[in-house]
């Protein structure tokens, strides 16, 4: 199983950039997809969540309103949309997949099968 996120980068405060990740050898829509973050000394936090089929999402009150999470189960990825973008938003930006069944334990990172290596953001003030 291989995760690989992409589109990760320098970007002014305020602006928009969007995260993709990209899955091999796995049965993509047999996995809810998430985006966790961890920043340098800090510990890694929940981003944002979507279900197997799309249907629903989950979103980590710092950013609900800002990022859109997404998924194309015909090209196995899932994107990360982040508007306004805060400096606060700076972070090692990581995608994991979810085995069925656990949707209500989506917030917990031990709760997830696979991870991706990750893509730095950094926003500038």
């Amino acid at each position: 199983v291989q995760l690989v996120e992409s589109g990760g980068g320098l970007v002014q405060a305020g602006g928009s950039l969007r995260l993709s990740c990209s899955a091999s050898g796995l049965t993509f829509s047999n996995y809810h997809m998430g985006w966790f973050r961890q920043a340098p000394g800090k510990e890694r936090e929940f981003v944002a969540a979507v279900t197997w089929g799309g249907d629903s999402t989950d979103y980590a009150d710092s950013v609900k309103g800002r990022f859109t999470i997404s998924r194309d189960n015909a090209k196995n990825t899932v994107s990360l949309q982040m508007n306004s973008v805060k400096p606060e938003d700076t972070s090692l930006y990581y995608c994991a997949a979810q085995s069925l069944g656990r949707w209500s334990r989506r917030r917990w990172d031990q709760m997830y099968d696979y991870w991706g290596q990750g893509t730095q953001v950094t926003v500038s003030s």
